[in-house]
């Protein structure tokens, strides 16, 4: 259903992307400060769940529309690079600070990382400009979303707890220090920036 070459193209941007701190990193940081590896652990699962319903909608919405109206699909692509131009804009411009969350059990931790996640409508504008870049509009459209969709759940959930599980000890000390904040920043704009180009380059071909 999906070409190799392609699905080995988008592991290596989603970890890009996954590394990209925002506010589901920040949340996971948060509990890992606040109530340690476990919290921070099942904040990342909430997280990621979430996101997967995410993708189950966008690929249910736009396979749809995509159907009735062709044309459609390169509009996405305009509008997704745009909204990854501005993406990259605000990235390079905001410093990036943990958010001052209570430490929560386990399960409070999963439920309120998937809210955390399921609340944000700049997930799904997310999914919607970066995953229709891989997908091929001339195969079922809502199986690719999955697949894409697991992939960066996959790979959100070990990045983002990795980040809460070390966040009293490398995490806190790295993105406390103005330098490595500021460097992160710029590589997640360079990212954002690229990710656009090659959106509106695939959008302008014949």
């Amino acid at each position: 259903m999906i070409d190799p070459i392609v699905l080995l193209a988008f592991i290596p941007a989603a970890v890009a992307l996954n590394l990209t701190p925002g506010a589901d990193m920040m949340f996971c940081l948060a509990q890992g400060l606040r109530g340690g590896a476990r919290p921070a652990i099942a904040a990342s699962a909430g997280i990621s769940c979430g996101g997967m319903v995410h993708v189950t909608l966008a690929g249910i919405g736009l396979g749809a529309l995509v159907a009735q109206f062709p044309w459609l699909f390169g509009a996405i692509r305009w509008i997704g690079a745009a909204y990854l131009l501005w993406l990259a804009w605000k990235t390079l411009t905001t410093p990036l600070d943990a958010r001052d969350l209570p430490a929560a059990s386990p399960r409070r931790a999963f439920l309120d990382g998937m809210i955390v996640n399921l609340s944000n409508p700049k997930v799904i504008l997310f999914i919607l400009a970066f995953v229709p870049q891989f997908v091929s509009p001339d195969a079922a459209v809502l199986p690719q979303f999955l697949i894409f969709g697991a992939v960066l759940a996959v790979g959100g959930f070990v990045i983002n707890g990795l980040v809460g599980v070390f966040a009293s000890g490398i995490g806190r000390r790295f993105l406390r220090n103005p330098t490595a904040e500021r460097g992160l920043r710029y590589v997640s704009a360079t990212v954002f920036g690229a990710l656009a180009g090659r959106i509106a380059w695939e959008a302008a071909r014949p």
